[in-house]
């Protein structure tokens, strides 16, 4: 049976009077704008100017029926418009954000990569055909209508990525509200993808747009019309979005904050344990939610261990982050190197003693330096909490079942993984009584995730689904449907009405 679901614009009405107005604002030590700087000349290859202004012009919706796999070939024009401006919008990423360059477009590739899975997806999306009898029993999926869309500021493009490209292929429109410290890249990314749909005679405002703080996500959160709302962000914030989509009974996706652990037994090979540990604490300065914050070392490797790590971040270049050898930049606000000052004394006030780093850097911008500690107990208050800078935390145990229950104890649920050669331990830690987070992995950091699989984390993690997977039905509404085809009529519980 051919099922054509449906692409739904209606209801799809903006809920500020001005979607997007975005101004290049000048320092007072320049006399022009920024994109009218030679060396920022680039922008412009984004169809950014001096303004960017909105298009909502007043009521308006509208409703079509577009088969799921022609909805998939758009998506896939969507990825390729965005592979042919990955370098430029990669350093637009790099610039708002502060990610390295290679950050930057390996974000955007992201996007793409999404796109090429929507692709396929689109042709598989749907439910089963239940066993019955004289009947037809089948599940029914439907685009849930508009899905709002809250991005954080440490992922600009990527984030959006995952739920637009599934959104789309399940028949969605979308408003978007990325972070309001990365404007330029929501508004560069919207006309990206706002342009493939007007080439195939959809109107742009499918994929809108808005900018602002915590009043447009108040209003998305509250709005009836919103039919699911996809948070990405802090814990704190996610818990006041959930409540006030709940109390309307609307739906929502939450992919909150993480306090993660790389946990290395004796056995394991300290030659991927350094590297991991390396890249998943320093990578997008600590900014990631799959970041490791907490490094659980078997007492008989700790010390190697430390040694070699903190030798290890001595090493890491950190600089520009347009300098392709740079491989740590700045964090993203001058709030962001006070939370890491506060950590610093909680840590040092807790028991902790500092390895390396531990300092804000004597050069322009919000450079820190990718701190370590050892000492702290596993229970610490700052171990317990999720500080989004570079700080590692160590902590030596003894025992499989206390470093289980070490990595289960904090109140996120997002990433984990384990460094051994032990399969039993590896099939242990995949169990009921392992890792209770959604990404439990083996001999591999704790960032980075291939989108195939369904991303999102348990408990203050919030439960949501993103990319691949099922994570699809979270864009759907599911409908049983059961058709009879006989010439008779069995009533339930085999009651009879004579």
């Amino acid at each position: 049976m051919q099922r054509v679901l449906l692409l739904t614009a209606l209801r799809h009405s903006a809920l500020t009077a001005k979607v997007c107005s975005v101004r290049f604002q000048p320092s007072a030590a320049m006399s022009t704008l920024l994109i009218n700087q030679p060396k920022y000349a680039w922008l412009k290859e984004l169809g950014l100017s001096e303004d960017n202004d909105g298009v909502y012009n007043g009521t308006w919706g509208g409703k079509g029926e577009i088969p799921a796999p022609k909805r998939g070939e758009i998506v896939r024009q969507i990825g390729d418009a965005l592979r042919k401006k990955i370098k430029v919008l990669g350093s637009l990423v790099s610039l708002e954000m502060g990610k390295i360059y290679v950050e930057g477009v390996g974000e955007v590739q992201e996007y793409v990569d999404v796109c090429d899975y929507a692709v396929g997806l689109s042709r598989m999306i749907g439910g089963p055909v239940l066993p019955s009898e004289s009947h037809a029993l089948i599940e029914q999926w439907n685009p849930v209508g508009l899905v709002g869309i809250i991005t954080a500021f440490n992922f600009p493009v990527a984030v959006y990525g995952w739920n637009n490209a599934i959104a789309l292929i399940c028949g969605n429109v979308c408003l978007w509200k990325g972070a309001p410290t990365t404007p330029l890249t929501s508004v560069a990314v919207t006309k990206i993808v706002a342009e493939v749909l007007e080439q195939n005679n959809l109107p742009g405002a499918i994929c809108s747009m808005t900018c602002g703080g915590a009043d447009i996500g108040t209003a998305l959160s509250k709005d009836e019309r919103v039919d699911l709302v996809s948070f990405t962000g802090s814990t704190q914030v996610g818990k006041q979005v959930a409540l006030m989509v709940q109390e309307r009974f609307g739906r929502q996706l939450l992919e909150l904050g993480g306090n993660n652990a790389i946990i290395v037994f004796e056995d394991a090979d300290l030659n991927l344990v350094v590297p991991s540990a390396l890249f998943a604490s320093v990578g997008t300065a600590g900014q990631r939610c799959t970041t490791t914050r907490r490094l659980m070392l078997h007492e008989s490797v700790h010390d190697e261990v430390v040694e070699r790590l903190s030798k290890a971040y001595k090493q890491v270049r950190i600089g520009d982050p347009w300098d392709p050898s740079t491989l740590y930049g700045p964090l993203h606000t001058k709030h962001a190197v006070q939370q890491y000052l506060a950590a610093i004394e909680q840590a040092k006030q807790q028991g902790g003693t500092l390895v390396c780093g531990g300092k804000v850097m004597d050069r322009p911008g919000n450079y820190v330096e990718p701190t370590i500690f050892t000492g702290l107990a596993h229970d610490a208050p700052i171990v317990h909490t999720e500080t989004f800078v570079p700080i590692l935390y160590v902590i030596k145990f003894k025992t499989e079942e206390e470093a289980f229950a070490w990595n289960n104890e904090v109140k996120q649920g997002l990433s984990s993984s384990i460094f051994t050669k032990d399969m039993g331990r590896v099939f242990r830690w995949l169990g009921p009584k392992g890792s209770d987070c959604g990404i439990v992995n083996v001999n591999i950091p704790t960032s980075g995730a291939e989108i195939g699989g369904a991303f999102g984390g348990e408990k203050h993690t919030g439960g949501g689904r993103e990319s691949g997977s099922d994570s699809w039905k979270q864009y759907m509404r599911r409908s049983t449907c059961t058709i009879n085809y006989s010439k008779d009529l069995p009533l339930a519980q085999g009651i009879k009405f004579e």
